[in-house]
């Protein structure tokens, strides 16, 4: 079995290890550099002040141990890792770490950093027995463009350092609207000191989202407009793998609800329909004194205090509409909050290519160290570092993908896009890189890969696509061989002249898989696409010269058989005469008319392509998609 990317990138670093072992500060850089390599994925959170990082915190965990109050602890970066018994433990500027005490008042976890000013804590470090870091490590910021300089310092010292790349693999990063200090940190996150960060690892999330629509039962729904406006948006699409709305103090209190909580409800659905209307009209109202319901004004005050006025609106309407026990109605309010949505992203787009990702940003400092201080031997280790860049695929996908969302690609719109979803744009696992359903079998993976696969390498033959769009299906390609071997298609067919010992998406389209692709599996027949390159007895494509010169320029190979045969076609039912042409042809540039020849046989083998594709099955049904602005229903195919 081959080595993983992690592996390689631990040798080099051990490497280094030896390099420094008389400089005690780069040895402690590199043992960092080493610890995070075998960490799980660090995933921060990060946002303007009240933008609601730790409510969110405390929802993805389904515990309350994040501070949500504005304390001293929530000025300090706090990190939360796995651990078989709770510990805190405090990380100052100066001095050796302290053990604080561990203790909870109203279920919540209490953070007492022990009289010590804010500014004298480097961070603050959780070990908690949650299942949910057991693949992540989830780091709580403090709020970017406070009116706290060294607040705001401390969270862009720690994300975007000046020096080296940024202690974080992605961010989760709120906005309650978007600001330009938002497209700032952002555009910051991206490209760093220590060089552009060749890639896309980061997503917003429309935070407070049951806001938007001023609390109203469809409050999500406008929220989900809003951030698809969003996601369209030039600069923040360039900065984001997405939007996505998340009401995050309902789902924390969904994740935490109490039987007492679930009992008020049941007590509030019962009231009569024009009593509960009036009492739930406003968030003022609801805390009245009534005589409309026997729930106490302290009791309902809890009750929107943890829910808000939608969760409260939501829950009583769930109850009302059959909910039998607080687990019942957790779930659903879980299932709106739009939590479920967020964790299934960052599962796709960041957990399971996490060794992509840890690679990265810890080659990225290491790089930045070995030219800053350079030893004999460095160039060694430099040039390691060079191989794996250009060898791992997952990290060329990742700088693909960043150049998609930045620039964009050098291919038509459609190619475009689904190039962009084949390298892993919308998710990083096989079924979602094909545009198809996640509970599709095997052998619907196995035919979509083969031809899709067949359709980018006859692209990147194509004599009339251009260098860069050939690297990008190289690119492609290498991503559709690794799908292929997953799935375990037949190896038959060229290889791609892009294949490389490497990973792929092997290492990303499972969770978990972190070891390295083997190289791709080839082609299926495609003898329903194209025929073999051979050239044609008769030459009544290309002549003479023409001919001569074409089959110098492309290896003595000429396009396929079915495609000549459907130039010849064109040319015997639509030449024209030699009277009826037009008087300047004589003098069109040779250029010109193969030119045009060329892009005929491009143009006609495309074409049949997806008409064969649509003939065999269909990868995505339609599907209807309101519009934004005015309600109108737009049909959107899956190109």
């Amino acid at each position: 079995m081959k080595a993983s990317v992690r592996d390689d990138a631990g040798a080099l670093i051990r490497s280094s290890l030896a390099l420094y072992e008389d400089d005690p500060v780069s040895t402690a850089v590199l043992t960092e550099l080493e610890r995070r390599l075998n960490e799980p994925l660090r995933l921060a959170l990060a946002g303007m002040v009240k933008a609601g990082k730790s409510t969110l915190l405390n929802a993805m965990l389904g515990e309350e141990i994040a501070p949500t109050d504005a304390g001293e602890c929530t000025r300090i970066v706090t990190w939360y890792r796995y651990s078989a018994t709770p510990s805190i433990t405090l990380h100052p500027h100066e001095g050796p770490p302290r053990r604080m005490p561990v203790r909870r008042e109203r279920g919540r976890l209490v953070l007492d950093i022990g009289g010590t000013p804010a500014e004298e804590v480097a961070w603050i470090d959780i070990g908690w027995p949650s299942t949910g870091l057991r693949s992540a490590i989830l780091i709580d910021t403090p709020g970017i463009a406070s009116l706290s300089v060294d607040v705001s310092e401390r969270s862009m010292k720690f994300l975007v350092p000046e020096q080296e790349t940024s202690s974080a693999d992605a961010i989760v990063y709120l906005m309650r609207h978007l600001h330009a200090s938002d497209l700032k940190f952002l555009e910051s996150f991206r490209d760093t000191a220590a060089g552009a960060s060749q890639t896309v690892n980061a997503v917003a999330v429309l935070s407070r989202a049951d806001e938007i629509g001023s609390g109203r039962i469809d409050s999500m729904l406008s929220a989900g407009k809003v951030a698809r406006r969003y996601e369209r948006d030039g600069e923040l699409s360039s900065l984001s793998l997405g939007v996505v709305p998340v009401a995050g103090l309902m789902a924390e209190s969904a994740r935490t609800l109490r039987e007492s909580e679930f009992a008020a409800f049941r007590e509030l659905a019962r009231i009569d329909r024009k009593d509960r209307e009036r009492l739930m009209v406003s968030a003022d109202r609801f805390v009245k004194p009534t005589d409309s319901t026997t729930l106490s004004e302290l009791e309902r005050r809890d009750l929107l205090g943890r829910f808000g006025i939608f969760g409260v609106r939501l829950a009583t309407a769930i109850v009302r509409g059959g909910a039998a026990d607080s687990s019942e109605l957790a779930e659903q309010l879980v299932q709106q909050s739009g939590l479920n949505e967020l964790e299934q992203f960052v599962r796709l787009q960041f957990r399971t290519r996490a060794a992509a990702l840890k690679v990265r940003g810890v080659l990225g400092t290491l790089e930045r160290l070995l030219k800053d201080d350079p030893r004999p031997g460095s160039d060694d280790v430099l040039a390691g570092i060079e191989r794996i860049h250009a060898t791992t695929h997952t990290l060329r996908e990742l700088s693909l993908l960043s150049k998609a969302r930045s620039s964009g690609l050098p291919l038509e719109a459609e190619d475009a896009a689904v190039a962009e979803r084949i390298i892993g744009g919308a998710g990083a696992t096989a079924s979602v890189r094909l545009g198809l359903p996640e509970d599709a079998d095997q052998e619907q993976l196995r035919e979509s890969s083969v031809e899709q696969l067949a359709y980018w390498r006859a692209y990147s033959q194509s004599p009339l696509t251009e260098r860069g769009s050939v690297e990008v299906a190289r690119t492609v390609i290498r991503s559709l061989e690794e799908i292929a071997s997953e799935v375990g298609a037949p190896r038959v067919g060229d290889p791609s002249s892009d294949v490389v010992s490497a990973s792929g998406p092997g290492e990303s389209a499972s969770e978990g898989a972190e070891q390295e692709g083997e190289e791709g599996e080839r082609d299926l027949d495609q003898h329903q696409l194209s025929e073999e390159w051979t050239v044609l007895a008769d030459g009544d494509d290309l002549q003479g010269e023409q001919e001569d010169e074409y089959l110098g320029d492309h290896g003595g190979k000429l396009p396929p058989a079915d495609i000549r045969l459907a130039t010849r076609e064109r040319d015997e039912q639509g030449d024209l005469d030699e009277e009826q042409a037009d008087e300047g042809a004589e003098d069109r540039p040779v250029d010109d008319v193969r030119g045009g020849l060329v892009r005929l046989v491009w143009s006609s083998f495309r074409a049949r392509f997806h008409r064969f594709r649509d003939d065999r099955h269909e990868v995505l049904p339609d599907y209807e998609e309101e519009d934004d602005r005015d309600g109108a229903g737009e049909k959107t195919e899956n190109p």
